[in-house]
């Protein structure tokens, strides 16, 4: 996401940290290229208007003009001023001080409702909350089935009717008796249409008279650009809305409806949703957004996710072979699985400031199919052989390749890169066992 406006900003910021002192032409000159950059990534064009306008204000005062780092000041008042664009600080849900709390999702159809349903109630689960799935979209054809089976599949329990019952009914139902069933979040998946008209907002407007939800989010594809903007607006002067959730950030690389929708509709974004799987729906956080976007980087959300992903058992145990400089391929498979959990490598990478905005990683697409390789092969290899890789020849290499239906070329490659890994994880080791020598602990390996 924003790969090519992340990009233009670093040029046009470089040019400025590459002068002694700035002008007011060196300032307008800058801003002229950030804000073709904004409108390219199809931020609304009135806020890209009053952005500007701010960014100005603030960037030729004295202050910036007279220091002796005018480029960084610039773009130290850029990062604030994305940061209040996209709302400041992050907003949360808000809960009820009495249990259940009902969150009604609704949005247009295509726009990923029902799968940020589950996304959601996985989210909230791993919060501590006890979710309820409601299946109110009576609509659309196997709405209630798909809800069902993305439940099963996060394990929170759906409440559904049938599809000949009324919308209002089903909520009304679910609602009152999520406490019986010991569920204290509701979350109602409501029908959509491929277009808004008066008897969507009515069905919508009906439901939420019925239950009286905490919270109103709005579904919305971030890839219809400022189309996702103008149905957010529209959805709340009808309905009256809490915050948006941004679908399939992860597929659009220009980022406008991002920029753009908190501005135009007073709105906050809470979750953006970043890929397929049950656990790609993330908060929103504007600080962390606005760094990603500037080439900063985001390390709190790379640190979040590497928690997420780690098993603290086989953490310990990896530390222990590396203190005794045993680090094979059993280790190295699980490590590997771990990270694969974090998400796509390429993401992962734009977390870490400097890289997502270098030159020479720009347009990076990492090859997923890379992994399963390395996975196949290891996989192919026996349980001695992994654990004493110096003992794999050219005849064990033959079956091991043959096995993984890879090449020996491959599994020659494999071989050398890990036995490159394991000199740099023996170097750790050593650093590590000096260090506790002298006393000092390093966190790294804590």
């Amino acid at each position: 996401m924003f790969e090519s406006l992340t990009y233009k900003l670093q040029e046009t910021f470089k040019r400025l940290r590459g002068k002694g002192k700035l002008t007011e032409k060196d300032v307008d000159e800058a801003l002229r290229e950030v804000r073709l950059a904004l409108l390219e990534a199809d931020v609304n064009f009135k806020v890209v208007k009053s952005f500007i306008t701010s960014v100005k204000d603030k960037a030729i005062g004295q202050e910036v003009l007279s220091s002796l780092t005018p480029g960084q000041l610039v773009i130290k008042i850029v990062h604030n001023e994305l940061i209040n664009l996209m709302g400041g600080s992050q907003a949360k849900v808000n809960f009820a001080p009495h249990p259940p709390t009902v969150i009604m999702l609704v949005g247009l159809q295509g726009s990923g409702k029902t799968t940020t349903a589950s996304k959601l109630a996985n989210y909230l689960k791993g919060q501590g909350r006890k979710p309820l799935l409601v299946a109110a979209d009576t609509q659309r054809p196997a709405a209630v089935k798909q809800l069902q089976v993305l439940g099963e599949g996060v394990g929170v329990p759906v409440f559904a009717m049938g599809e000949r019952e009324s919308p209002v009914k089903i909520a009304r139902a679910a609602v009152s008796g999520a406490s019986s069933r010991g569920c204290d979040v509701v979350i109602i998946d409501t029908a959509g249409r491929l277009h808004i008209d008066e008897e969507l907002m009515a069905e919508l407007a009906d439901i939420k008279a019925a239950v009286n939800p905490h919270e109103i989010l709005l579904v919305v594809d971030a890839m219809t650009g400022q189309d996702a903007v103008n149905v957010a607006s529209s959805f709340n002067e009808r309905l009256g809305l809490d915050g948006i959730i941004l679908t399939k950030l992860d597929g659009d690389a220009r980022g406008g409806a991002a920029l753009s929708v908190k501005a135009v509709t007073g709105k906050p974004i809470k979750f953006v949703g970043v890929g397929e799987k049950a656990s790609a729906l993330e908060p929103f956080h504007p600080d962390r957004m606005a760094s990603r976007i500037l080439g900063m980087g985001d390390i709190l959300s790379l640190i979040e996710k590497a928690e997420a992903a780690m098993d603290v058992r086989e953490a310990k145990k990896l530390q222990e072979r590396l203190g005794a400089s045993d680090f094979n391929f059993e280790d190295f498979i699980v490590q590997l699985r771990q990270v694969r959990k974090m998400g796509p490598l390429d993401e992962l990478i734009s977390m870490i400031p400097g890289l997502g905005s270098s030159k020479a990683l720009k347009g990076l697409k990492v090859d997923e199919k890379e992994f399963s390789r390395i996975e196949a092969i290891i996989n192919s290899m026996t349980p001695a052989e992994r654990r004493n890789p110096s003992i794999i020849d050219g005849s064990r290499r033959r079956r091991i390749a043959k096995g993984s239906g890879t090449k020996i070329q491959d599994v020659n490659a494999l071989l050398k890169q890990f036995e490159q890994v394991r000199k740099l994880m023996k170097q750790a080791g050593a650093i590590e066992r000096g260090a506790r020598r002298g006393g000092l602990s390093l966190p790294f390996f804590r």
